[in-house]
């Protein structure tokens, strides 16, 4: 069955983060109208899905749309991340990504969202739930779909799992842990993490944890990332350590050894070197608890969940039917290939900053919003690459740093970022008086190692 054709100047596919918030930058720059796609039943994209006691990595001052403000502005109180900006739960994104749409998007007749709903690359919108085909006439095709993180919930376990066993996404563990019963943990990115910080905040002995790490992995420290100006300081001392860092090191392995030494980056155990990097924050509290986990394997991937045994690639470790196995090992982290952000009628949203994926969307509405030249919005909106380890991290810099002194060349796209609240330094900066010293300062040493820190990143990639 065929109904009436969709009509918007823009189609989106996926109303997630990034597809709202190229929605939102778009809609208050131009008078386009704007339809929004999503195979899910509301916006928000994997916000739906989510455990229920995620939270953001990253303060809420900076996450959402350009247009309002996501949380209170608070810093936490209590638990891990006390004394820093508060991080918005799972509950209260999708709340307010529903919240856009209602009142902000939907309101101004402009703006059109078809859930349940998948766009097929032969023009169609096609409902999951009828199966109804609309044809679509749109004037440009928006993916926001290209780095769509892999959920636990919706995703199954790549290993085998033997019958009888409990093995469960991190979504089931609030009901799954029970005294008497012995956990594994399976996964070591930020999943994993939150997996086993949620068991020790509520009570859970160290000694009946068992946490699987195929992978140990280089974090970030966050209170290097906190929002109020009265914290510019901190990430003004980051940014420069980084360019720093990398002027001055003498290798690969030397670069994470100095930003470990200035608290940049953290690892879970000091003698370990780290072989994966995927944009975890931590505080030093958090890696403090987890720190406590003793039985912690190193013997790889999960290649099966046995009766008796979990196999593992490099070994076999013991378990039994009452043990409850938590995959958290789907990762958030999608490496998809890099590709023009602006080809002809399509336009691709990627990261143009080190994984900002909102930032990065606002700011290509707003390049989409100024320019008709295909070459010059792909000239300023060139996609880094997603980090898997810690070269990854480095090929992403070597990328990100040449496109940082690009933006600051260009008028319009300082004002962006200078009015921006997703983008985390610009708008602090802007409003530095000549009395805060110590924060130029940073800043002067950061404008006068980048260039050189372009010049390293040659010499250590090329090795």
């Amino acid at each position: 069955m065929r109904l009436e054709p969709i009509e918007a100047d823009y189609l989106v596919v996926g109303a997630g983060a990034a597809g709202l918030a190229f929605a939102d930058q778009l809609l208050n720059e131009t008078d386009a109208t704007i339809a929004l796609v999503d195979r899910r039943h509301r916006v928000g994209g994997h916000w739906n899905d989510v455990y229920p006691f995620v939270r953001l990595h990253q303060p809420s001052a900076n996450y959402g749309v350009n247009s309002r403000p996501l949380g209170s502005g608070h810093k936490d109180s209590f638990g891990f991340n006390a004394g820093l900006d508060e991080l918005a739960s799972g509950a209260e994104v999708v709340s307010y990504f529903e919240t856009v749409m209602q009142q902000q998007m939907l309101p101004t007749g402009r703006v059109q969202f078809v859930p349940m709903s998948e766009y097929r690359p032969t023009g169609e919108v096609v409902s999951l739930v009828s199966g109804a085909a609309r044809p679509v006439k749109a004037g440009k095709i928006v993916d926001a779909t290209i780095h769509s993180p892999s959920i636990p919930a919706t995703r199954t376990p790549t290993y085998n799992v033997a019958p009888g066993m409990i093995c469960a996404p991190i979504n089931d563990l609030p009901k799954l842990a029970r005294a008497g019963h012995r956990i594994v943990i399976i996964g070591a990115g930020k999943t994993g993490m939150d997996a086993c910080l949620w068991l020790l905040a509520n009570g859970a002995s160290p000694d009946t944890i068992t946490w699987i790490v195929p992978r140990d992995s280089w974090m970030f420290n966050r209170a290097n990332f906190q929002a109020g100006q009265d914290r510019l300081i901190d990430v003004a001392r980051f940014i420069a350590d980084e360019v720093e860092c990398i002027e001055q090191a003498s290798s690969i392995d030397d670069v994470f050894d100095r930003l470990e030494a200035r608290g940049a980056v953290l690892r879970l155990d000091p003698t370990i070197k780290p072989t994966m990097h995927h944009c975890a924050t931590v505080t030093e509290g958090e890696l403090a608890v987890l720190r406590s986990i003793r039985n912690i394997v190193r013997l790889g991937r999960v290649v099966a969940i046995e009766a008796h045994q979990i196999v593992l690639e490099k070994g076999a470790i013991p378990t039994d039917c009452d043990t409850v196995h938590i995959d958290c090992s789907a990762s958030a982290i999608v490496g998809a290939a890099a590709r023009p952000v602006f080809a002809g009628n399509q336009i691709c949203l990627q990261n143009l900053r080190l994984c900002q994926p909102v930032f990065s969307a606002a700011l290509i509405a707003h390049v989409e919003a100024t320019r008709t030249d295909d070459a010059e919005k792909n000239a300023i909106c060139v996609p880094v690459p997603m980090p898997s380890d810690p070269v990854g991290w480095l090929h992403m810099m070597a990328e990100e740093l040449p496109c940082r002194l690009r933006w600051g060349a260009i008028e319009d796209i300082v004002a962006f970022m200078a009015s921006s609240r997703l983008d985390s330094v610009a708008p602090r900066m802007a409003n530095l008086r000549p009395t805060d010293t110590a924060e130029l300062a940073e800043l002067d040493r950061y404008s006068r190692n980048i260039e050189p820190a372009m010049a390293k990143l040659k010499v250590l990639l090329s090795q």
